[in-house]
């Protein structure tokens, strides 16, 4: 691909998470975005399970039956001349890990927020980790069309809570049964909520920052109140400043309702706007690859097993960083100096896929994996020689030991096992003398989803006993002496044989480091 249509297919992408705590709308959204690019005709409902409309992606199903997402989904379409790469991400909690490592493959964020709830616990946690990132962050105030808080509140608490500038690019005209419109600050024009109330018509431009007074709106108290609202607003708040927008300091605010799709288009074309195309990657010496680079790199940030049950695959997710990737290309597993041919590649649209020709940086790209691949792997073209960032990883809290019910199903057992760690939401671990298999995740949940899928992708049943909460810290190989086990701290091993101790609460380890004060203990993060 020559330098300068590589520059515009770059410039055209536009590759961002969804992030909010449950039931926020995350996905609901998201479903409404894929609608207006096309990529789907009908928009499925979380909550309609009795309809069998389940949202698009949410393709696990165990996600259909619970009516939630616990594992990250990608999907791509393109609209007003951009590419578009959306990645819904789990709002719960136990499936943070999934969340912040999917942080680090896109270029900007939409942090969607209850209007009746506010800033929830995960919405703050997950936050943290884009403003860590310095990337943009755009925020949808949702669910306008159930009664909920004050917005100047929300945008108050949005401002305290995660200390970040907030600029309202509309505001609503009433909410819940009294919901009237958006007067929409940005674009100079008010969006109707019910444009059968105005000739049909969805929008009514202003003029000198009002509507026209023959509008059955004008006279409407709540539309007065807004008027005032809005102007102390434009004179006491923040300066829309895109500078600011682009380093993560400020974050445009709109309002809307997902569910009864008001507000969303204005929200996608004006994100599609400021939102930033690809950015240049950090390698692990500090060095930046831009991605105008004619040579191919990515890194793989995801690894899922099953999303076509019917063919028992593997799908390792890479994220371009830079250059152009084709069909049948060679590239180099950086970990390994292994050379791969990217034959059998994919892009995606929830549980759709096809086979791609080609792609470009920010773009999203799903390579079959027969076991090649690890969380964090660098690919690269030709002598491009680079390995990217390290991707974060968390040291479980909770503990569970784990055994096949039916000892016939053992093949099963161990290749569910295998391919369910390398996803990366649980973590595989044996003691270290007798080789039980001990699983850990960060939430209970992510017990109940391995369990779940171990039945129903590998036919195995499973038999879980709780361990409970544990500390788990690593030492090095050279310091260990198997008689430093104790009833107060297991020794096993991890999937990659580095030895760990779980110790049963924070005495224990205090115990441990007093009496050896010499051997390092280290956590993952």
């Amino acid at each position: 691909m020559k330098n300068t249509h590589l520059k515009e297919q770059v410039d055209s992408r536009r590759t961002f998470a969804i992030i909010s705590h449950p039931d926020a709308g995350k996905t609901t959204i998201t479903e409404q975005l894929l609608l207006f690019g096309g990529a789907i005709r009908q928009a499925g409902t979380v909550k309609g399970k009795k309809t069998g409309n389940f949202a698009k992606s949410d393709w696990m199903e165990i996600e259909k039956q619970r009516g939630i997402s616990v594992t990250s989904s990608v999907m791509q379409f393109d609209f007003d001349g951009k590419r578009v790469n959306i990645l819904d991400t789990p709002g719960h909690e136990d499936f943070s890990e999934d969340t912040y490592r999917t942080l680090m493959a896109v270029d900007s964020a939409v942090m969607v927020i209850d209007s009746a709830k506010g800033i929830e616990a995960q919405t703050k946690k997950l936050f943290q980790v884009v403003k860590k990132r310095g990337i943009p962050i755009f925020t949808f105030i949702n669910k306008l069309d159930r009664d909920g808080r004050e917005p100047l509140d929300l945008l108050e608490e949005l401002e305290e809570l995660l200390d970040i500038e907030s600029y309202p690019m509309n505001w609503p005209i009433g909410m819940g049964k009294g919901l009237e419109g958006l007067y929409d600050i940005y674009n100079k024009r008010v969006e109707v909520y019910r444009p059968e109330t105005n000739n049909g018509e969805r929008f009514i431009p202003l003029v000198d920052g009002d509507i026209p007074s023959d509008s059955p709106l004008h006279k409407e108290s709540v539309y007065r109140q807004v008027l005032e609202e809005v102007e102390l607003l434009v004179e006491a708040g923040d300066a829309f400043d895109t500078e600011k927008i682009a380093r993560g300091d400020q974050t445009p605010v709109f309002f809307g309702s997902a569910l009864t799709n008001f507000g969303v288009q204005t929200f996608l074309e004006t994100f599609l706007q400021f939102a930033p195309s690809p950015y240049s990657h950090k390698t692990e010496d500090g060095q930046e690859v831009s991605p105008y680079k004619e040579e191919f790199s990515g890194f793989v940030f995801k690894i899922q097993a099953n999303m076509n049950p019917a063919h028992r695959d593997r799908i390792a997710f890479v994220r371009i960083c830079s250059g152009t990737f084709e069909r049948g290309m060679d590239v180099t597993l950086g970990r390994t100096g292994k050379k791969i041919k990217l034959s059998n590649v994919t892009q995606f649209m929830a549980d759709s896929r096809e086979n791609v020709e080609e792609a470009v940086a920010g773009d999203i790209i799903g390579i079959y994996d027969t076991g090649n691949y690890q969380i964090g792997d660098t690919l690269f073209e030709g002598k491009l020689n680079v390995q990217y960032e390290e991707l974060p990883s968390f040291t479980p809290e909770l503990f569970m030991k784990v055994i096949a019910k039916n000892v016939m199903k053992q093949k099963s057992f161990h290749k569910g096992i295998y391919q369910l760690v390398q996803e990366g939401a649980i973590q595989l671990y044996k003691t270290y003398l007798t080789e039980e298999y001990i699983i850990g995740a960060v939430g209970q949940l992510q017990f109940e989803v391995f369990q779940h899928r171990m039945l129903n992708e590998y036919n195995a049943e499973v038999v879980m006993t709780p361990m409970g909460s544990k500390i788990a810290r690593w030492i090095k190989p050279e310091d260990l002496d198997e008689r430093m086990s104790s009833s107060r701290n297991i020794l096993a091993r991890d999937r990659f044989d580095q030895p760990l101790f779980l110790f049963e609460n924070q005495f224990a380890e205090r115990w441990f480091a007093d009496k050896y004060p010499d051997v390092e203990l280290k956590s993952l993060l």
